[in-house]
């Protein structure tokens, strides 16, 4: 039987009465220089924990020994345990598993942690984060190592510029006399070197709540193409915008002029709305969006970017339409499934010179969209936006994709 017993920087101290007993009897010690150090007496014969499959060798060859194998926390949580049963009998394996990091650092931000999400980017890439920020998840606990380090992670985070704020929680040696625990703003972090931190340590990210409902210093904001960021958005759904680089596309294609009525239809968090209320301040714009919370959300970012001109209309498209006034520009960002319905009620009420632009994700939505204008004679064109922005990997840049979004600028003939 090999004992696979995980342990803490508080070392045999924090192993109980049995599991000590139990590394006392090994004839065969491995470990790291770290965790044989917290054993310097012990008679047994020792094997230094480096190259893993060089090591498993070395132990096959001593079957007859009572080895002992000694691994950081629990071995089966991103630990060495895995390996161990692809190269063993797992009859052959008894696991004793100490405290996991993710678990002390969080009971030292005092916050339970059932529902967080944890990644490892030790040895791999920082994309594995991706998904996760971007769906804007509450707790994420990340396990780092001396590349992936908390200002590489921080430095990640802000490149992709989401609209979702994160408190940053550097966890370092937990259990030692030199335990630190400290908080961070993404930006202090990603300013900050990597020697600023001890080797052993863990990330934890905690979603700020909404704080930055208040009214933004406006003066400081570029014209048009706000950060996604600026925005409040869905808590569940934090990546459901328009996004900054699309927005652009479609201000431009809406051929904007002041004084004009515009529709947004399917508003969302109302970005849209909002950069055109801001570059067209005499213009109405009426944000139909049909979900409460994207109501709500709506009056939130008027309020926080301090425009008046948008009118938030709660109701299902086409049939809330009907009552509005005649427009001069519509944008149709989202549809409810009712896409050719909604067309059929702005071509009623768009004006002669009015101009209909679509941003479409899926291809049943464009083809369809292109049959309809075709059908009653409006004259188009396509604009197929496929956009891509940096983000920072270690000490090199990639490229991370946005969604391809095909836009349809279209017009009465």
């Amino acid at each position: 039987m090999i004992e696979v017993v995980g342990i803490g920087l508080d070392g045999a101290a924090g192993l109980s009465e049995n599991v000590r007993a139990i590394v006392e009897n090994a004839t065969l010690l491995v470990g790291s220089d770290r965790h044989l150090s917290y054993f310097p007496k012990h008679p047994a014969k020792k094997l230094i924990l480096s190259n893993f499959l060089e090591v498993i060798k070395e132990i096959k060859q001593h079957v007859d020994e009572r080895v002992i194998i000694l691994v950081s926390g629990d071995p089966l949580f991103f630990g060495l345990g895995r390996l161990l049963l692809e190269k063993f009998p797992s009859e052959q394996l008894r696991f004793h598993p100490h405290l996991t990091s993710v678990q002390l650092a969080f009971n030292r931000i005092k916050v339970p942690w059932q529902d967080a999400k944890v990644v490892s980017v030790h040895g791999r890439s920082l994309e594995k984060l991706t998904p996760l920020l971007q769906q804007g998840f509450e707790k994420i606990a990340i396990l780092t190592d001396e590349k992936n380090n908390p200002s590489a992670i921080a430095r990640f985070y802000l490149g992709l510029d989401l609209p979702t704020r994160y408190d940053f929680w550097i966890c370092e040696n937990l259990e030692d006399s030199q335990e630190k625990v400290s908080q961070f703003s993404a930006i202090e972090l990603a300013d900050l070197l990597a020697d600023n931190f001890a080797d052993l340590n863990i990330v934890i990210l905690l979603r700020q709540s909404e704080e930055k409902e208040r009214p933004l210093n406006v003066e400081n904001l570029p014209l048009l193409g706000l950060p996604d960021s600026i925005f409040l958005s869905f808590q569940d759904r934090p990546g459901l915008m328009t996004k900054r680089e699309i927005r652009l596309c479609l201000l431009g294609e809406l051929g904007l002029q002041d004084g004009q009525i515009i529709w947004d239809i399917g508003a969302g968090t109302g970005s849209v709305s909002i950069e055109i209320a801001r570059l067209c301040p005499s213009s109405q714009i009426y944000a139909i969006e049909k979900t409460a919370m994207g109501i709500n959300l709506i009056k939130k970012n008027c309020l926080r970017l301090q425009v008046s001109n948008v009118i938030p209309i709660h109701g299902n498209a086409p049939e809330i339409l009907t009552d509005l006034p005649e427009t001069n520009r519509i944008f149709i960002g989202g549809s409810g499934g009712n896409l050719l319905d909604i067309l059929e009620t702005c071509q009623r009420k768009i004006a002669s010179d009015g101009i209909l632009v679509l941003a479409l994700a899926t291809l049943e939505h464009l083809n369809s969209s292109l049959v309809w204008l075709r059908d009653r004679d409006w004259s188009y064109r396509l604009l197929q936006v496929q956009i891509s922005r940096s983000v920072p990997i270690g000490n090199m840049t990639r490229f991370s994709p946005l969604n391809p979004v095909t836009i349809i600028t279209a017009r009465l003939n």
